[in-house]
Order: structure tokens, then sequence, then C-alpha cells
């Protein structure tokens, strides 16, 4: 019986891997960066893990310590104010993103808008300027060099050595042999995901959607794979191991390293963003004009004060059926807020725009298409950022408007005028602490993974179109190999 031999296509990717096993300086590299790979993946996410616990820990003990304030003027309470953890997303503990640059926490208060603050890089070895190794990082950065490595001689390396017209005389074909290589470093890129898989599948028990963490492996495995088709492309074209080592090289400089800093300071060029100096001075300038909810004065109280009267049939504040300072509070602080979020909102808006000037830039450096990508789809990015900023302010206005509204029903305005005439005038405006539970539990409402893989669509696009127009050089390559 006729013994049947395997394709020629798998045993010349069998020779590539036995080839790289034989090398102890490829194996012992690839071996590190493996191990290197496999151990900042794991610390990541023991990272991550105990920042959510931390989070959710101190989320708790905010809210049980507002609730379990006694009997205070409502107004009182405005000012106590609340704080608000964003808790990582579930794939942070594979990109964290800006997670750790944008500050985890915000104080909610009445009148005012806080930033965002505790963020890691700010109390952490991060103030050093080195950027946080992730996996994502290594993923974006080093993972190319690896391919290089291993993948760079894969057809010089047979012409230096005179195999190659062996090759090629013995019917091989020319897109065979090109097919045979590129299955030996498909083998290196599906075994280069397996860290990768496994954090995506870790974040699927923390509660993300498996559609985002399969999207998430798609896209890293679009990368690497661009990264294989290039080294191979400049292994058939070029004649010389050395050459084609200093273009790679040359490339995953230019490519990882000069052009996403360039992308930076192109986008802050093109969308300049105001000082927050300059804000909160042009702020100030527009808050003068506004009414003082704590003072019962101007144009805008007076206004008020007549309809009052109007709507309820009476000439004086204190016979009317409401506090007339809570209903100014909540005038007041409604005009305010409004005042506020335009500035927030445009500051939003431009963020994004310099965000959007990156993505675009995306389509000529394919590491930092994927880490916006990588961002996008983690829900770790800008515009999650963004999400947070919003969602709080809507909480601190709920429930800055709800004291008011306890202030405006539930106190007399005599009692309120009066409350430091002696011991017992306040303690008739103590509003009882059950009043405080109108405070909401604050739960970050993240985007689905269909919205998230939606804006993550351009980015993709532009590394699918690297990888098409690779493999459409590498095809027409393939047939043209030179001895």
């Amino acid at each position: 019986m006729k013994a049947t031999h395997p394709p020629a296509i798998l045993v010349l990717a069998g020779e590539e891997w036995r080839y790289w096993c034989r090398s102890r300086l490829v194996l012992a590299v690839s071996l590190l960066f493996l191990l290197l790979l496999v151990a900042v993946s794991t610390l990541t996410a023991v990272q991550m893990t105990a920042e959510n616990a931390h989070r959710a820990q101190h989320q708790r003990e905010s809210e049980q310590q507002f609730l379990a304030q006694p009997d205070r003027h409502p107004h009182r309470m405005v000012h106590y104010g609340h704080y608000v953890f964003r808790p990582p997303a579930p794939l942070a503990i594979f990109d964290p993103g800006l997670d750790a640059v944008t500050g985890q926490a915000m104080f909610l208060e009445g009148h005012r808008q806080n930033s965002a603050t505790f963020s890691a890089a700010a109390g952490s070895a991060a103030m050093t300027g080195i950027a946080q190794l992730t996996p994502a990082l290594l993923y974006q950065l080093f993972a190319p060099l690896l391919l290089i490595l291993l993948g760079h001689g894969a057809l010089v390396r047979e012409r230096e050595a005179g195999t190659l017209s062996p090759l090629l005389a013995q019917g091989l074909s020319d897109r065979a042999l090109l097919a045979g290589k590129a299955l030996a470093l498909l083998g290196v890129c599906l075994l280069l995901l397996i860290p990768l898989i496994a954090s995506a599948l870790g974040a699927v028990v923390r509660g993300e959607s498996m559609l985002a963490a399969m999207a998430l492996v798609g896209v890293y495995g679009l990368y690497l794979l661009g990264w294989a088709g290039l080294t191979l492309l400049a292994s058939f074209v070029l004649r010389q191991r050395s050459t084609v080592l200093a273009v790679l090289a040359a490339l995953w400089l230019v490519l990882t390293l000069v052009l996403p800093a360039m992308a930076v300071n192109i986008s802050a060029r093109a969308v300049p963003l105001a000082g927050k100096i300059e804000t909160e001075l042009a702020m100030l300038a527009e808050k003068r004009d506004l009414s003082d909810g704590h003072r019962l004065h101007g144009a805008a109280a007076e206004q008020l004060r007549a309809d009052l009267f109007q709507q309820y049939g009476v000439q004086r504040l204190e016979d009317l059926p409401v506090n007339i300072r809570g209903l100014f509070a909540q005038q007041a602080e409604q005009a305010l807020t409004a005042s506020m979020n335009k500035y927030a909102e445009k500051r939003m808006q431009k963020e994004t725009r310099q965000a959007q000037w990156m993505a675009t830039q995306g389509w000529f450096a394919p590491p930092l298409a994927l880490a916006i990508a990588s961002r996008r789809i983690a829900g770790t990015d800008l515009a999650h950022h963004h999400r947070f900023l919003r969602q709080a302010e809507a909480l601190r206005y709920e429930f800055v408007q709800g004291l008011n509204r306890v202030h405006a029903e539930q106190l007399p305005y005599i009692d309120d005028i009066n409350r430091n005439r002696d011991a017992a005038a306040y303690d008739r405006t103590r509003m009882a602490a059950s009043n405080w539970r109108l405070l909401d539990s604050f739960a970050l409402d993240r985007a689905d993974a269909a919205t998230r893989l939606a804006r993550a669509a351009a980015p993709v696009a532009s590394l699918a179109a690297w990888l098409g127009l690779l493999g459409i050089l590498l095809f027409w390559v393939g047939g043209r190999v030179r001895l």
C-alpha cells in the first residue's frame, strides 16, 4: 500500500518550527516573552480585580456614611456631599486604558462640579513618566518584535543557505513556499493569542459580553497577522538577512513609537483645549450674573415671590404653603448647573474631537489604530470616562435638588429664618434623617457591546485595510520568488 505524505505546506511549516526550536536565542527570547506576557496578564488581572473590590467597598462606605447622618438642616446635607467611584470595566484586566490617568472618584456637592480625582498615576510609580506595563501594551509594542525575530529569515535564510533552488527544483511552487512560511507564523500568532483568550474569558466571568471579549481577541489577531505579513513580505523582497532586520526594525520604530507620538502632538495642535484656570475664570465671571441660592434677593427672587403670591393668593411669605428659600435654592441650582454643564460639555466635545483626530491618523499607524480599537471595545476609552462624568453629574443634581425639595416642602419658612434665635429654634430646622434616603446608589451604566463595537469600527477597518493590502502584495510577490 502506498504511503501518504503530508502536504508540502505542512512540511515547510513544520521545518520552520524545528528551525526555531533548534536556535537557542530564538527559543530563549520566545519563552521569555511568553512568560512575561503570562506574568503581566496575571498581575494586571489581580490588580484590577482588587481595584474593583476596593472601589465597590469605598462606594458602599460613602453611601452608608451619607445615609447615617443625623437630623440636620437639609442645606447642610447639600454641602456635606457624597463620593462616587468609577468601577473598572471587566476587560480592564487586559487593557486598563485611561483608568490610571482619568481619576476614579468624584466628590458631589451643591453648587460645584468637581473633577475626577484619585487617579492611580497621581499616587504611584507612574509619576516617573514610564508607561505602565499592561498585556495590551505588550501585544501592541513587543509582540511585533517577536514576529520579526522569528520570521525575518523565512525566505532570505533559504536563499543565503543555498536551499531555495533545491526546494523549487522539487516542484514546489512559489506560492506553496509562501504558504508554508505563512502557516508557521500563523501558528506563532495563535500561540500568542492564548493569554489574551484567557483574559477575555476571565472578563466574561466578571460580567463582560462574550461578543465584546471575542471581538477584542479578533482585533489583536488582525494586528498580529499584519505584522506577520509585513515580516514575510520583507523577507521575500529583500535579499540579505541584515537588510531585512534593519528595515523591519526601522518600520517597527516608526509605526509603534514615532507616528503615535506625532499623532498626539498633531491632535493637540488641531484642537487646543482651554486651561483649567482660564475655564474657571470664565465660569466665575458668568456665575456673578446668576442668583445666589443662599440669599433671597435680586430680580429673580422678586419675580419668584410675586409668582408665588399670585399662585397661592397670599400677601406674606409666612403664609405660603411652601418655603420660598428652598424653592429659590432649587431655581438657583438649576441655573448654575446649566452654566456648569455648558462649560463641561464644551470641554468634553473638544476632547472628543481630539480623539477623533487621533483615530483618523490610525490609518497611517496600525499600532495606534489597535490601541484605539482596544480601548473602545474594552470600555476604557475617553468616551466611557465622559460617560462616568455625565452620570455622576446627573446623580449630583438629582440629590441636591431632592434636598432642596425637602427644604421647600417640609421646613416652614418662619422656622427657617429664625433658626439662629436659640437652640430650640435651631432644632426645629433639623429634618428627619430618613430624608437622606433620597440618594440613589451609584452604578455606572456602561455602553453595551454592540455600541462599543460600532465605535471601534473605523480603527478596525483600518487594520483590516492594512492586512488586505499586505495580502495582495504577498500574493503578487509570492509568484515571483527570486533565487
